[in-house]
């Protein structure tokens, strides 16, 4: 099978590196809009802007036309766009303009659509309506617990597939599934893109929490409650609770509340060190989608009459509304409850 990757960030330049090291040579291909990004990584074998250090496997292929990329694959092998969530959009409108058969596409953006506040899927199947020609796809979603530069250094990672498709669940697995990599399967896509959403807006409580010196017990108590808020949106949207349990939930908002590689805790630390979010993140150099989500994540919640306070909170913070110390207060403050 061939893998195409759309998007030559640390985290597509990452797995477009997980997926060569299995595939025969030239069944990886990594795609940039940039033709001088691809020639820069093509001379120095790593990406040296977004994932410097890490050697690309030699077998690795890289094209900078997107028709090109399109037109060479089949119904049996797969698609990943590995953009933004600000980019899903554009990106798979243009590949469904291209399309003349079925492909297996997956994403592994994690956010809602901020004036919208679609899920990933969403996204994909509006867009389809309009650019897919009568055309049939097969979607879903990678993800879960996952630094790009552990997964470029090929250390131990797992995440969680989540389609209506036991077909390209399969090839993904196909495709990644190999070395210190595992991939699980799932068919709940709404609880596994929501779980990739929320955790990166407690990301940043957590690390409001950790910058204003509040004790670990403080952060055991957000992202236990937290995970609560979580559970709730997730029921309520039409996914599975339990799905919050595992490795797209709890997993991936230990690890984004707690690693250091985190671009989201880092926001959080900036804020409680009493910067402004405009220059947070021009010092950040990349996305962190909680910041992007965060409102979009509160109006969902909203529509679905959802109690989400922690979140609600983060959300009049990055918006200016709020001092972080100030909502704390306002969390701490808030009528006794019952814990279920």
């Amino acid at each position: 099978m061939k893998v195409t990757l759309l998007g030559a960030g640390a985290w597509g330049t990452a797995m477009a590196a997980q997926a060569a090291r299995h595939l025969q040579s030239g069944d990886a291909c990594l795609w940039s809009r940039s033709k001088q990004q691809l020639v820069e990584i093509q001379k120095t074998g790593e990406n040296q802007v977004y994932l410097p250090g890490i050697l690309l496997p030699k077998g690795l292929k890289f094209e900078g036309d997107l028709t090109t990329v399109i037109e060479r694959l089949s119904s049996h092998d797969l698609l990943v766009i590995v953009t933004p969530m600000s980019g899903l959009s554009e990106t798979i409108a243009q590949v469904l303009k291209i399309a003349q058969h079925p492909l297996n596409i997956i994403w592994l953006c994690k956010g809602l659509e901020p004036n919208t506040a679609l899920l990933p899927h969403q996204v994909v199947e509006r867009e389809s309506k309009i650019h897919a020609h009568g055309i049939t796809h097969s979607y879903g979603a990678l993800s879960g617990p996952s630094f790009a530069r552990e997964v470029g250094a090929g250390m131990p990672c797992a995440l969680t597939v989540a389609s209506n498709s036991a077909k390209l669940c399969e090839a993904v697995q196909a495709a990644f599934h190999h070395g210190n990599m595992r991939i699980y399967s799932n068919d709940d896509l709404v609880g596994v893109e929501l779980g990739g959403a929320i955790k990166n807006v407690l990301a940043i409580a957590a690390g409001i929490g950790d910058g204003l010196d509040l004790g670990l017990n403080a952060r055991a108590a957000v992202l236990t409650r937290g995970l609560a808020e979580m559970m709730r949106l997730v029921k309520a949207a039409g996914g599975k609770s339990e799905t919050c349990m595992g490795l797209t939930g709890v997993g991936d908002l230990i690890l984004t509340a707690t690693g250091d590689l985190s671009r989201n805790r880092r926001v959080g630390l900036e804020l409680a060190a009493g910067k402004s979010l405009p220059e947070i993140l021009a010092s950040l150099g990349y996305v962190a989608e909680g910041v992007l989500c965060a409102s979009a994540v509160g109006d969902l919640a909203a529509r679905l009459g959802v109690e989400m306070p922690i979140t609600a909170m983060m959300g009049e913070v990055l918006a200016g509304q709020l001092k972080p110390h100030d909502a704390v207060k306002k969390l701490m403050g808030r009528d006794p409850k019952i814990e279920s």
